[in-house]
């Protein structure tokens, strides 16, 4: 019987499409190509996921070896809070998720910093009983360690759990530690298909 449902936050509760975000302000494509490979696909913004870097070293070190100016990439790490929104159609989830008596956790990747300006930002954190931020342990998904961490920490047994993520890497992360996973392929409203699979679980 699942009791806990754990959610990761880009791309299932928040909208974190840096890309598409850059196309629709204007940007040439080789721009927002280079944009994604130097920022936000770098080893750098994964070091600074990882809790391994700060946002002033991770600009730092960015600067160092791209074409791009460092007040240029300065402005994209001040843009993170607007590039991402929340998903209204898979937010509206946890209040009826709670209302039903599930325990609710999010397990994501993200930089500290940056986790705590959305946390601040949105209001539907106070629907979650806990959860784990990679930056706060210094292990990013799809470690499986992150996924132990957070099952230990507030005492749950990973048959008993559901989650959710935008990646099948992380979904098979999960499954391997015998939490039952689903995988959300972009869909800005997937709560059909999340009860469905829940009530087909739980019968």
């Amino acid at each position: 019987m699942i009791k806990n449902i754990i959610f990761d936050l880009g791309n299932v509760l928040l909208s974190w499409k840096p890309d598409k975000y850059f196309e629709k302000s204007g940007y040439d494509s080789y721009t927002v190509s280079l944009i994604m490979k130097d920022v936000f696909s770098s080893a750098e913004w994964f070091k600074l996921d990882n809790g391994d870097i700060t946002t002033t070293e991770a600009i730092d070190l960015i600067a160092s070896k791209s074409s791009l100016k460092k007040g240029f990439i300065c402005s994209l790490f001040d843009l993170r809070t607007k590039i991402i929104f929340s998903l209204a159609d898979n937010i509206k989830l946890l209040p009826e998720l709670k209302e039903k008596g599930f325990k609710l956790y999010y397990l994501s990747n993200f930089p500290l910093d940056f986790f705590e300006e959305i946390k601040k930002k949105y209001d539907f954190f106070s629907y979650f009983d806990g959860g784990i931020i990679s930056a706060e342990v210094n292990h990013s998904k799809p470690d499986p360690e992150i996924y132990r961490i957070l099952l230990d920490k507030y005492k749950l047994n990973p048959e008993e759990c559901f989650y959710i993520d935008d990646n099948d890497i992380n979904v098979r992360a999960a499954e391997s530690l015998f939490i039952k996973s689903f995988c959300n392929y972009g869909s800005t409203d997937f709560s059909e298909e999340f009860y469905d699979i829940l009530n087909f679980i739980n019968v």
